[in-house]
């Protein structure tokens, strides 16, 4: 496997991140597994694009791969490893030069050093627990856009991985945008078994032609002719679960909002929220010579001055 992202991508490494996404999404088009099956070269290319990605597509872990203290797989870059690198790409092995120990300040530096740490039990164990710390694998992030009633009504749902393989996650009922979904042990491989970090998948939902999220409640608006409005009757609400029958009472105004209970979203601790209907009067769509006539044969005084609120 190559180990320059960037040249696995097809970017400088000047380019900004909205050019590097830019540049994996159309190789991901590509090379995806679903659209070259059973093509072994277009699985690994694929699988080599989405390893660059989880680097450059991340700033802080771009930043870190530019220093040198992590590889293309996101792994820890020892500091003597890096000094060796930087030693022979200027022609010589600066580590150990031909004053042997000159570096280190001579023979009795380094025994002194040694001899200091010599009882210093905690920092010692500090440095061991830190060293064990780093040979659990790196978390490896993860975006995943479902629409507004595979939120709410809960779905499975495919994750390409960087490994190239996808995984099917179990989207719970009632999930929010920006809710981040963590799948032990399917992160970056940790440097002895078992330690492998996780994959914290963040949700996104796409937003929907008419429902809105409000907390737990479910809004919608529902358009009702003048005759429904005028003499009630029966009319469907869509809920997130399907169509219901509601009575529309006589004489309902525009705003009225009809509460259904337990019709909203799924809640933490169990229960559902409410869907709030709001009513919207609307003319029919093609104007009506009858309505037309029986409105202008109304007397202007029969009525009510609507705006009579609005009076300063």
């Amino acid at each position: 496997m190559r180990q320059d992202p960037y040249e696995i991508l097809g970017v400088r490494q000047t380019a900004s991140q909205k050019d590097i996404q830019s540049a994996f999404r159309k190789l991901a088009k590509k090379y995806h597994p679903d659209l070259n099956p059973g093509e072994r070269k277009a699985e690994e290319i694929f699988k080599e694009i989405s390893t660059a990605n989880e680097i450059l597509g991340d700033e802080k872990k771009r930043a870190r791969f530019d220093r040198g203290e992590i590889d293309i797989n996101g792994t820890e870059r020892a500091p003597f490893q890096q000094h060796r690198e930087y030693a022979g790409a200027n022609g010589g092995d600066a580590f150990f030069d031909k004053g042997g120990f000159s570096q280190f300040g001579g023979f009795e530096d380094i025994f002194a050093s040694f001899m200091s740490n010599r009882g210093g039990g905690d920092a010692q164990a500090s440095r061991f627990g830190n060293a064990q710390s780093r040979t659990k694998g790196a978390d490896i992030h993860y975006t995943l856009e479902i629409s507004f009633l595979d939120a709410i009504n809960g779905t499975t749902a495919p994750v390409s991985l960087g490994t190239g393989t996808a995984l099917d996650v179990k989207i719970p009922a009632g999930t929010r945008d920006g809710q981040v979904l963590r799948l032990r042990g399917k992160g970056g491989k940790g440097a002895v078994p078992g330690q492998n970090g996780d994959a914290l998948i963040e949700i996104k939902v796409k937003s929907h032609p008419f429902f809105k999220r409000d907390g737990d409640d479910i809004r919608v608006d529902i358009p009702v002719s003048i005759r429904e409005a005028v003499l009630g009757g029966k009319i469907k609400v869509p809920t997130p679960g399907g169509y219901l029958s509601v009575t529309l009472k006589p004489h309902t105004n525009t705003g009225t909002t009809l509460r259904l209970k337990g019709k909203g979203a799924p809640k933490t601790g169990g229960g559902q929220g409410d869907l709030l209907a709001t009513v919207k009067i609307v003319l029919p769509e093609q104007p009506d010579p009858e309505l037309t006539a029986r409105l202008e044969s109304w007397p202007e005084n029969a009525t009510e001055d609507p705006r009579k609120h609005l009076n300063l």
